[in-house]
């Protein structure tokens, strides 16, 4: 397994533990809520939930932020923007961008793990102009052109 080095830095003074993978074959590390009072998030609404910490990616590596299957199977949360990026010259808070897609309020307590964090190598595209492009079996079919079954 790759690895590569992320140095990170606590926004606050709490006890929570810095983001770890939970098991060996996990690919993502767990985020955790840094708030002071819980939190609820009723059915329809989102909230930016802070995380307390701050990274430092290397250059040519992004972090994606993506749901927590636990939280999305039973309560319906997951990662409005999921995945989220966080961009490798970015050095503010990880915040969370959570929306409750369930039926019930969902109550978020300090050090919940809310959300999961990738880091994955990335490529920069160099984008050049065409005065066409080669068809394809496909062509411009889009959402949804091969059916259902």
């Amino acid at each position: 397994m790759a690895q590569v080095t992320v140095k990170f830095t606590k926004l606050r003074i709490d006890d929570l533990p810095p983001p770890r993978y939970e098991t060996p074959g996990s690919a993502g590390m767990d985020l955790r809520a840094s708030i002071e009072a819980p939190l609820t998030i009723e059915p329809g609404h989102h909230a930016a939930v802070p995380t307390g910490i701050a990274i430092e990616l290397p250059q040519g590596y992004e972090g994606q932020v993506r749901p927590r299957s636990g939280l999305a199977a039973r309560h319906g949360i997951t990662v409005l923007n999921a995945p989220g990026t966080i961009d490798s010259d970015y050095r503010g808070e990880i915040k969370v961008l959570l929306i409750n897609l369930g039926l019930q309020p969902v109550q978020i307590a300090k050090g919940d793990r809310i959300a999961q964090l990738i880091v994955a190598p990335v490529v920069q595209a160099i984008l050049a102009l065409a005065d066409s492009l080669p068809d394809t079996d496909r062509g411009a079919g889009g959402f949804g052109h091969t059916g259902l079954t």
